[in-house]
């Protein structure tokens, strides 16, 4: 069975709002073996509306509409889905005896407004809103020159709403696929998305199964395994033989599965081999310690941190040297390692993590800043600099095998370069644990 799902509304498509919606159904029904073949989102607009329905629901086993079912003018599904049928929207008593109890228990009136919500196309089935004044709409359609009919089911916008509904009311109607289909995540950092798909070879071709995507967040790399078979033992079968080969291509690039991110997988090191770490940092403002007090359990190995913005916060928290900063500048290797040494005997840490300062890009260098990195220039911390087109910044490692110093290249869009050096700095920590295990 194939599934198609519409989102309706013009705060979707004028992108006020994001439609999770869509992202969320297409989950839930490919747990229950239906692939989902396409997203579409269409504005409070009846003309619009029926269209999009009549197009899907020819070519559809499964539409499923969010949005839509409320009392107010722009709420036009009822109505697309009456034109689409040639029908009438007839009064459902049962349905507005449940609004009006709705508006009871809150003790406000009900607007006549929302006797809309009670209003059905002929033919078609309510759905009952366990949590909201909107019922659903459960129907079929038989498109003409079609041989089967499509089923249709409505859901209201409100998230908590349209979950409760699937899972309750339309998930029992449709009696799940022939096949299950199971996903897994596995997550790298370290290397570019061709670089990770040229070390993955044929295994992200196209076709085959398990099926292997691949997308980037913020330099995050995030491989997308997607099984189909008979049975779910069938289907983690591949998911498994797929994620070892994946491990075995790309070595320690791979951090960690589904919502593992790199601070996780530090915290559950430190804690595992029972050491503490502490933080200095001028480029990322303190993202380090923001990423890395997000994590349960984090109280255990984390000691703290400083947020060093300037030469004076540098000489007064870490005790840097004057003359390491005069004779080499904010951005430097030597600066981030007394940084970190600074930093680990402040805390009593056993190790300590240092970034530099970040270059800042010049305001106006770039109108397309973000799509074309190439063109912006920034301009470095350090006194009389020349503006450069990549900028760098400085990681520091001190741990009980000495201190590392390496320099990171933020080639990309300027708009996530701290996120990407926070990550680079928490990566060099695990890979150092990694090899002290």
């Amino acid at each position: 069975m194939h599934a198609e799902i519409i989102a309706v509304g013009s705060e979707l498509t004028t992108g006020e709002k994001l439609d999770t919606n869509s992202q969320w159904l297409s989950l839930a029904l490919a747990d229950a073996g239906i692939s989902v073949r396409s997203h579409l989102t269409v504005a409070d607009d009846l003309e619009a509306m029926v269209d999009a329905l009549r197009s899907l629901a020819a070519r559809s086993e499964l539409l499923i509409v969010s949005g839509g079912l409320g009392p107010t003018l722009d709420d036009l599904t009822r109505q697309a889905l009456a034109v689409l049928t040639g029908g009438e929207l007839v009064l459902h008593e049962p349905s507005l005896e449940h609004i009006r109890e709705m508006f009871a228990r809150r003790a406000r009136p009900m607007p006549e407004r929302n006797v809309i919500q009670a209003m059905f196309p002929a033919g078609s089935t309510p759905l009952p809103n366990a949590r909201g004044t909107a019922p659903g709409i459960w129907m079929e359609w038989q498109s003409p020159g079609c041989t089967t009919a499509c089923r249709i089911a409505a859901l209201p916008g409100v998230p908590s709403e349209l979950k409760e509904m699937f899972h309750r009311e339309v998930l029992p109607r449709l009696g799940g696929g022939a096949r299950v289909i199971r996903r897994r995540r596995i997550n790298c950092f370290g290397a570019g998305e061709s670089a990770v798909e040229d070390l993955l070879g044929e295994l992200t071709a196209r076709g085959r199964d398990p099926e292997i995507g691949i997308t980037a967040h913020e330099a995050t790399i995030t491989l997308r395994i997607v099984a189909v078979g008979r049975t779910e033992a069938e289907c983690r079968e591949k998911l498994e033989r797929a994620a070892t080969e994946i491990r075995s291509r790309l070595g320690g690039l791979v951090f960690g599965e589904e919502d593992d991110e790199l601070e996780h997988v530090v915290v559950r090191q430190l804690l595992a081999a029972a050491c503490t770490l502490a933080t200095a940092e001028s480029g990322t403002g303190g993202l380090l310690a923001h990423r890395l007090t997000q994590v349960m359990g984090f109280r255990g190995c984390y000691r703290g941190g400083v947020i060093v913005p300037d030469d004076r916060a540098k000489m007064t928290l870490l005790d840097v040297p004057p003359d390491v900063l005069a004779a080499n500048g904010p951005l430097s290797a030597e600066t981030a390692r007394a940084m970190a040494e600074g930093c680990r005997r402040r805390f009593g840490t056993d190790y300590a993590l240092a970034v530099t300062e970040c270059p800042e890009p010049l305001k106006g260098s770039d109108p397309f800043a973000g799509h074309s990195s190439a063109q912006v220039l920034y301009r470095s911390p350090a006194k009389g600099s020349d503006p450069v087109h990549e900028p760098i910044a400085w990681v520091a490692l001190a741990g009980p095998r000495g201190v590392s110093v390496e320099e990171e290249r933020l080639a990309g869009d300027p708009a996530i370069l701290r996120s990407r050096i926070a990550k680079s700095a928490l990566n060099r920590l695990r890979l150092d644990l990694l090899r002290g295990e």
